[in-house]
């Protein structure tokens, strides 16, 4: 795990390594996935799983038969400690509900918004190295919160042809609709397009690997998307007051999830940082993934050292990262100076996977600097806005003239004509 100045650190922000041509050699694979599953539908989903997944599957739909076997493969614990994550998700997200409004002016004009929910959505959720039951619920909820009627699932199965029984657990638990088992871009184009057994829908969300993302990128303006997500990204704010036990293993918390992750720590202090390295190692050595974890911090780690809580937040704010731990005296203060972040959690007990489980607010969130300009998936998500206007006979004749002068100085004389006619007939 690197340790770099933050002039150094600065510049690799600013000068990232080329990633062009990797994309295009993916855009390439991920492209022909689309055009085969737009071309063959259900015989191209079977036919990749079977190639990418190594399963030949029967059925693509998850039966009730195996929503009823996964029931009695987890454990008690499991199921209590998800209702509890489901009721803190639900208690949060509710705060996010939009209502409709309607403002009645003077002269019989009324002028409003009106509020719908999406009617079909998709939720993409990874396989492959983990089992995520918790973004099932991070996804599904706000969408059910949001009225959206009906929720389709799709997940790569495991070798046994059967999806992670947790994860089935809580997409019964969260109110999903179907579930299918198909992973990857021919997942995304499935939903993005429909096939003989998969509904289309309007929009899709939910991480995914990279060939998930690309594919996201791809079919977007034929669907909505939430966002093009990248690898899991952590940057943790230390001062002298940190316990460099938990920064380390807070760090290690997101290195972990693949080896493009990225582990990042900022000091203010030289000495904090070579603890926090010392200590990163050490935990490193005992942890399951290690060799995934490893990786990740060899490669994207870094202590960056700052030379004051303005130049460190100067950091923060052009990484705009995923999650953002601040693990300072004066964390609310700290705050302040945060411009960019996903989320944002405050002080040495409030650790990133507190959010990630069970705290209640989403996990899915912008990564690769996009929380410069985007915000975690919530309910807001999931509907649509109409705007509503209404007027009376006597406010557009009123109006009228304004409304013909514009229309016509931009030479749109039918928009003229639309007003006028309704003027001339009232002589």
């Amino acid at each position: 795990m690197k340790i770099i100045s933050a002039a150094d650190y600065r510049e690799e922000l600013l000068n990232p390594k080329a990633v062009e041509e990797r994309n295009e050699k993916l855009d390439e694979s991920v492209l022909s996935i689309i055009a085969e599953v737009r071309k063959n539908g259900d015989k191209a989903l079977f036919s990749y799983t079977e190639q990418f997944d190594k399963v030949k599957l029967q059925s693509l739909l998850v039966s009730e038969a195996e929503f009823a076997e996964a029931r009695g493969l987890v454990s008690k614990e499991f199921l209590t400690a998800m209702e509890q994550a489901k009721e803190n998700i639900t208690s949060f997200h509710s705060e996010q509900k939009e209502r409709s409004w309607f403002v009645n002016k003077e002269n019989g004009v009324l002028l409003g918004q009106k509020v719908t929910p999406l009617e079909r959505v998709g939720i993409y959720v990874p396989g492959g190295k983990a089992a995520y039951p918790s973004t099932v619920l991070m996804d599904a909820l706000p969408a059910k919160i949001a009225g959206v009627p009906s929720i389709t699932m799709t997940t790569p199965p495991q070798q046994n042809g059967k999806v992670n029984p947790h994860v089935l657990v809580a997409a019964e638990l969260a109110g999903v609709d179907k579930v299918y088992k198909i992973g990857g871009a021919q997942a995304i184009a499935a939903l993005a397009y429909g096939t003989e057994t998969i509904e289309k829908v309007y929009k899709i969300v939910g991480p995914g690997n990279a060939f998930v993302a690309r594919a996201k990128k791809w079919v977007y303006g034929d669907v909505a998307i939430d966002m093009i997500a990248g690898p899991s990204e952590i940057c943790v704010v230390a001062d002298d007051t940190c316990n460099t036990s938990y920064a380390a293993a807070d760090l290690l918390s997101q290195a972990e999830h693949d080896e493009q992750a990225s582990a990042i720590c900022v000091v203010m202090n030289e000495q904090i940082g070579q603890e926090i390295q010392a200590e990163t190692l050490k935990q490193l050595k005992q942890l399951e993934r290690s060799e995934i974890a490893g990786k990740s911090i060899a490669d994207n780690g870094r202590i960056v050292i700052a030379s004051d809580f303005e130049e460190a937040y100067e950091i923060v704010n052009l990484l705009a990262p995923e999650h953002l731990q601040l693990m300072v005296a004066n964390p609310m203060e700290a705050m302040n100076r945060v411009h960019n972040a996903g989320a944002i959690f405050l002080g040495n007990y409030s650790p990133e996977p507190l959010g990630d489980y069970f705290a209640g607010p989403n996990h899915t969130l912008p990564t690769n600097g996009t929380a410069a300009f985007a915000s975690p998936l919530g309910v807001y998500d999931f509907i649509k806005k109409s705007s509503i206007i209404s007027y009376s006979r006597d406010a557009l004749l009123q109006a009228a003239d304004s409304i013909a002068t514009i229309a016509n100085m931009e030479g749109l004389t039918a928009h003229a004509k639309s007003i006028t006619i309704r003027k001339d007939d009232t002589k």
